[in-house]
């Protein structure tokens, strides 16, 4: 049976973290560049530009500069929006941020039904097996690392520089 005190302590305890949100917020940050690396945008929680940087060739891309740019901070605020709620999610609990989610309509970017859900681990584990030389049929454990052929790791080498870990996220 929970006690008077309990449900004291626990509202306090709530109230105390909801009063940190907002300072978790404001150290929320996002940051984005193009393909080319031409431009990056770092922005906060807010909105606000920390960061604009922009290579000495974006000059090159003439009227597409602009559009270019208001894109990549887009996709930093979608950044700094995460990270604002990821941060609020470790204080507060993931079905607490869900319910500051609703009651702002701001949903996690992670969560938009266009998002691009990642890698599967099924998904995973078979690249990987082809990657290491397994036969498609072969389970990725079955091989062992040492059988893998040297021309195999050049190969891994090359495919783990261009690997986005992003492609594993979860939900958040």
């Amino acid at each position: 049976m929970i006690t008077t005190r309990q449900l004291i302590a626990e509202a306090r305890a709530r109230e105390e973290a909801m009063a940190r949100v907002e300072d978790l917020l404001a150290s929320a940050s996002g940051t984005a560049h193009d393909v080319d690396g031409q431009v990056e945008v770092t922005v906060d929680a807010r909105g606000k530009l920390l960061r604009l940087w922009l290579a000495p060739t974006a000059v090159e891309l003439g009227e597409r500069l602009g559009p270019l740019v208001v894109e990549i901070a887009r996709a930093a605020m979608r950044e700094a929006t995460q990270d604002g709620y990821n941060k609020v999610a470790l204080l507060l609990g993931e079905d607490l941020t869900y319910l500051v989610e609703q009651m702002t309509g701001v949903p996690a970017p992670a969560r938009a039904e266009d998002d691009d859900p990642g890698m599967t681990v099924e998904e995973f584990q078979r690249l990987r097996a082809e990657r290491m030389g397994a036969t498609p049929a072969a389970p990725a454990s079955s091989t062992p690392a040492s059988s893998a052929p040297a021309s195999g790791v050049e190969d891994e080498d090359a495919y783990w520089e261009s690997f986005d870990p992003a492609s594993l996220r979860s939900d958040r």
